[in-house]
Parts: C-alpha cells; structure tokens; sequence
C-alpha cells in the first residue's frame, strides 16, 4: 500500500468515525429534534455520489469509507425519520 492511499485511508477513517458520537447518542436519547432533516439527507445523496464516484474511478479508500460514513449517516438519518 503506498503513502498516498494510506493517508486517503486516514482521512476517510476519520472523517467517518466523525458520526459515532452521534449515532450513539440519536440511538440512546432516541431524540433526533435538533438534527436537520435537510443535511443529513443531503449529506447522505453526497456520500452515495462519492460511494458511485470511488466505483468508477476504483478508488479503494473513496469507496470504502464513503460506505461506512453512509453506513453512520444512514442510520441518523433513518433515526430522523423514525423518531420524528
């Protein structure tokens, strides 16, 4: 693996454990009233264009962790709507 794709690993891993707190915490109030509904879907339209993105261009850590981002901001998002 080189220094390139390694950093690209880096920086998508952290970027993507950015929404733990959140999931977590959605999941353990159950409270989603001070999410928006507007970023959170479009943040995940984004990440599915960069899940599209990183297929096409066969970029391992743009696919990768775009799909655990989406994974995490999915499930916000899925929180928003339930518990709306």
């Amino acid at each position: 693996m080189n220094l390139i794709t390694m950093i690209g690993l880096l920086a998508g891993t952290l970027t993507t454990i950015s929404f733990l707190p959140q999931v977590i915490k959605t999941w353990k109030t159950r409270s989603t009233r001070d999410i928006s509904l507007g970023m959170f879907s479009t943040f995940c339209t984004g990440v599915v264009l960069w899940i599209v993105y990183g297929l096409f261009v066969r970029d391992v850590p743009v696919l990768l962790t775009n799909l655990a981002t989406f994974i995490l901001a999915g499930t916000v998002l899925w929180f928003k709507l339930r518990y709306k």
